[in-house]
């Protein structure tokens, strides 16, 4: 046995936020966050692919086997287009989708009839009980498609009934504050994204923001409700055919937005999106930040009047890669 001069190299910082990383050059799609409790340390697997299908797969063949179905040995094959070709993150909601395609492939293979709402619960249940928080908008955009207004439903009301309840009946209730209605837009409207490249995580965002929320709970009031008269006049837009309302409504969201990543002291838009929004606003395009921000993505809604081209190029002048994406109108057959 002998030892040759090549080395490996560790060094070790102390955190800026809550959650500790493990990270190696070598494997950079394979980095590990953790957090501290009390003494031990925790895993945290919310940004691993797998951990979202094998809870899609419990909770979708627990819904099975409470409608008397024997269960099956199965090979399940997965490819996604959401990500890079090598790899990177684009931040479009990849756990959602593959949870929501899993609880569509187990009904399907069991021969269990479904609607989007059903899958849409499944889904819900399995992405919360691994992410722990966030909206499910995102499962919601996977399961209907299109352009949605949505409102979540209540997280403790669903826990609760959960511990006292067969999924069965849980999914056959009505959920407390699930809202989701479809959308179309006025004719022109186009919607652009733009990729920082830069990876973001929406559950350890959400995680900072409520270790805050306590201590500035009537901001955080103030925020949800301003949020919420955001959201209603922009669907007020949709509905009047009214590009120009949804374009100050999404301004007016980056604007909460920013306000509330100043007093919780968080990263939401980092530099290099608010390059990615300025040059959009430049071209006459109303953008803001999408998902988790620190990073990902921004989203531009622009009229027939916009230069696309030209301002897609000038995205790519400054480090930003426009994502050639179209709004996917989804049926029950999908």
């Amino acid at each position: 046995m002998v030892a040759v001069d090549q080395f490996i190299r560790v060094s070790i910082t102390k955190s800026k936020t809550s959650t500790g990383l493990i990270h190696s050059k070598q494997y950079s799609q394979d980095s590990i966050h953790w957090v501290r409790r009390g003494s031990k340390m925790v895993i945290d697997n919310r940004d691993n692919p797998f951990e979202y299908i094998l809870s899609a797969i419990s909770f979708t063949e627990r819904f099975c086997i409470e409608q008397n179905i024997k269960m099956k040995v199965y090979d399940l094959h997965i490819n996604s287009d959401l990500d890079s070709a090598d790899g990177k993150k684009y931040g479009l909601g990849s756990s959602a989708a593959v949870t929501v395609a899993t609880v569509k492939a187990i009904l399907r293979f069991y021969g269990v009839p479904f609607s989007n709402e059903l899958v849409y619960k499944l889904s819900a249940v399995s992405h919360y009980s691994v992410q722990g928080n966030g909206s499910a908008g995102d499962i919601a955009a996977s399961v209907y498609g299109g352009w949605l207004a949505y409102q979540t439903f209540d997280k403790k009301w669903l826990e609760a009934e959960l511990n006292k309840k067969s999924l069965s009946e849980v999914v056959n209730e009505a959920w407390p504050g699930l809202k989701i209605e479809l959308l179309t837009p006025p004719k022109g409207t186009k919607l652009m994204i733009g990729w920082s490249q830069k990876p973001a995580s929406t559950s350890r965002l959400v995680d900072e923001t409520n270790a805050n929320k306590a201590a500035l709970n009537g901001e955080y009031k103030k925020f949800l409700a301003d949020s919420r008269q955001c959201v209603l006049k922009m669907v007020t837009g949709f509905e009047e055919n009214n590009i120009a309302l949804i374009k100050k409504q999404i301004r007016v969201n980056r604007k909460l937005l920013q306000h509330f990543a100043r007093i919780n002291q968080i990263a939401i838009e980092i530099p290099r999106l608010s390059k990615l929004i300025n040059i959009a606003e430049s071209f006459g395009g109303a953008a803001k930040t999408s998902g988790a921000g620190n990073g990902d993505c921004g989203i531009v809604i622009t009229d027939a009047d916009t230069d696309t081209q030209a301002l897609e190029n000038e995205w790519r002048r400054n480090g930003i890669w426009p994502l050639n994406f179209r709004v996917h109108q989804i049926t029950l057959a999908q």
